[in-house]
């Protein structure tokens, strides 16, 4: 079958970008788009946060602000070591807000208002399911031999849990606290 010239170009492209790796072609495809997957759903969750600690209002408010400003800079810290180590394997990484937008899997908060508490919830839910989403790209990379990026998401694990653990302890009642 005969190549259009567009196909071509993009084939040769994609061939400058192609770091030679030696985890192989379907380990390099396979853990390029599953990191690519984390990532945009990272971009997401690092938008979300940031929306929170512009718009959170109330009596904690600056315990608050502080603590989505704090997760925030964390979560996009991670952003710029996920897409290196896309081109590491020689794979291609999101290009623009668009593509992250067809690639995200959590949702977005376009509410006008949301409670603070509503807030704290919803980025609890949020980090926990990047928890789960990393643990599968985790056991993949794994599975590959692919050790660089397993050590980068158990750290990137530990930090969600800690967020988790944080936006849980921030939303709780001083009546559900035992002595």
């Amino acid at each position: 079958m005969r190549k259009t010239a567009i196909e071509a170009l993009r084939t040769k492209e994609h061939a400058l970008l192609n770091t030679p790796t030696d985890l192989g072609e379907s380990a390099r495809i396979d853990i390029s788009a599953a990191v690519n997957l984390l990532l945009a759903d990272t971009f997401a969750l690092f938008i979300k946060t940031k929306n929170f600690h512009w718009h959170v209002s109330g009596p904690h408010f600056r315990d608050y602000h502080l603590l989505f400003d704090e997760q925030a800079d964390e979560i996009f810290g991670m952003t710029d070591i996920l897409a290196e180590r896309v081109r590491k394997l020689g794979g291609s990484t999101l290009r623009s807000i668009g593509h992250i937008a067809k690639l995200q899997r959590s949702s977005d908060n376009d509410a006008e208002y949301v409670d603070p508490q509503d807030m704290l919830a919803e980025l609890r839910e949020d980090n926990q399911a990047m928890i789960a989403r990393m643990r599968e790209v985790h056991k993949l990379c794994s599975d590959q031999h692919d050790v660089a990026t397993t050590s980068l998401l158990e750290e990137f694990i530990d930090q969600a849990e800690r967020r988790t653990w944080f936006l849980f302890e921030a939303s709780r009642s001083p009546g559900s606290v035992r002595h």
